[in-house]
């Protein structure tokens, strides 16, 4: 087995107990690498710490009812389990967690494709009667039904790749009814599909047409609804896209105000056109999270990292954009702030893949396999307030567990453009593969 510094992970030799006194559901058996992420996770990881993957060499896991119930090398009593997975040669994993799509929207945009290669900006093809502005038509004209159907094509793919657990971002509807059927579409869909789905209100995704000379009454109908959102359950979290064409600081500031007197959690799309202010806010309101983060500061990312921001970061969107700015991940860790990764999945940047987007952290942000494979567990559940259920492979944790074809993790990274996925675990139940 290739040999990696103490920085890039650490091996855990202890044997387990007895895993249970009863047969266990399923036993993953012998991973060359077992990820299991076992640590202080009571808080994101900074530094060092998103180095540290605690990986079992030939290790073992069991899962019985839905939870993990034992890490650590097999001790004999592999014949105590009613499936058994033999995982050679391969790396086992907490399942991905998304922690920034937009998940539910109508139509695509592939027709924009022609206008970034000709320089157009994003900002340009908004204004032409695109980005944005275009997906809120299709949406507002689609059904429920509709709606739901494309959104579970995207839930199978995102499935297949590994991925366990999403934010699912509304914003698409810029109007209250629409907004309010994008997140009671999410809603049905986090009970029809295995992957669990975390709900953000974005109704400030951009100020409509028919609203441009009225931006005030737009906002103010937009901070109206957050009570009744967070009452009927339909979103944990309110977020708003604040940058030049978008959303104003003031405007976002009102916004995220009203939502944390509402009792929901602060998100913020921020310094991804220009810096306008949004990542200092993040800052100022210990918001839970900042996203896109391309253009922020030395002092914004001090300030964040001090109000323990977690930074989710999304190389798909200029990746998509065509831009050469990506966000400075490296001077982010280094400064001893939180990262998260997402995929942002959206009409602009269509991917569903974590591996891809782990992959381009790595060659486009400069982070280490170790920090994006962090990035990607279970500092992303702290992003979604989900690190105390999922994110880490530990003994009474929910059972999201992924088998990669793989046999060490540096090649998850490397080995792009493919799905490394062999075998995807959701609570304890097989839902992808499982040979």
């Amino acid at each position: 087995m290739q040999k990696n510094s103490d920085a890039e992970k650490t091996l855990i030799t202890h044997h387990v107990i007895s895993p249970s006194m009863t047969a266990a559901d399923i036993l993953l058996k012998n991973a060359s690498q077992l990820i299991t992420l076992t640590g202080d996770n009571t808080r994101p990881r900074t530094k060092e710490g998103m180095r540290d993957l605690g990986i079992i060499a030939n290790g073992d896991l069991w899962i019985s009812h839905g939870q993990i119930t034992a890490v650590g090398v097999d001790d004999g009593r592999g014949h105590d389990a009613k499936t058994v997975i033999d995982c050679t040669g391969k790396v086992v994993m907490p399942g991905f967690v998304d922690a920034h799509t937009h998940l539910v929207f109508s139509g695509s945009r592939e027709n924009e494709l022609a206008m970034k290669l000709k320089g157009h900006s994003y900002m340009e093809i908004q204004a032409a009667g695109g980005g944005i502005l275009s997906t809120v038509r299709k949406t507002r004209e689609a059904s429920n039904e509709e709606l739901i159907a494309q959104a579970m094509k995207r839930l199978d793919t995102m499935l297949l790749h590994g991925t366990t657990t999403i934010e699912a971002k509304s914003g698409y509807g810029l109007d209250p009814a629409t907004e309010m059927r994008m997140l009671e579409v999410a809603k049905s869909l986090g009970g029809q599909h295995p992957i669990e789905i975390v709900s953000t209100f974005m109704g400030a995704h951009a100020i409509p047409t028919e609203f441009h000379a009225r931006r005030e009454e737009f906002i103010n109908s937009m901070t109206a609804m957050l009570p009744e959102v967070k009452q009927k359950g339909l979103a944990e979290f309110c977020d708003v896209f604040c940058d030049k064409g978008a959303i104003s600081l003031s405007e976002a500031e009102i916004i995220l105000g009203v939502a944390k007197a509402a009792g929901l959690g602060l998100k913020i799309h921020a310094d991804e056109m220009e810096n306008i202010g949004g990542s200092a806010l993040a800052a100022r309101l210990c918001a839970i999270s900042a996203e896109h983060l391309l253009k922020s500061s030395d002092s914004d990312i001090r300030a964040m990292a001090e109000s323990g921001v977690i930074g989710v970061l999304l190389p798909g969107t200029p990746y998509s954009l065509m831009m050469k700015d990506y966000a400075d991940a490296r001077k982010m860790i280094d400064s001893g702030m939180p990262v998260a990764l997402a995929t942002d999945l959206n009409p602009n940047c269509w991917t569903e893949s974590m591996q891809w987007v782990i992959s381009a952290a790595c060659y486009q942000m400069r982070m280490m396999p170790a920090e994006a494979i962090v990035a990607s567990t279970i500092n992303a559940a702290h992003a979604v307030n989900r690190a105390g259920k999922v994110g880490s492979l530990e003994a009474s944790k929910q059972a999201d567990v992924i088998v990669l074809d793989v046999p060490n993790f540096e090649q998850i990274p490397y080995h792009f453009g493919v799905n490394l996925a062999e075998t995807v675990i959701k609570k304890g139940q097989i839902a992808v593969g499982g040979r």
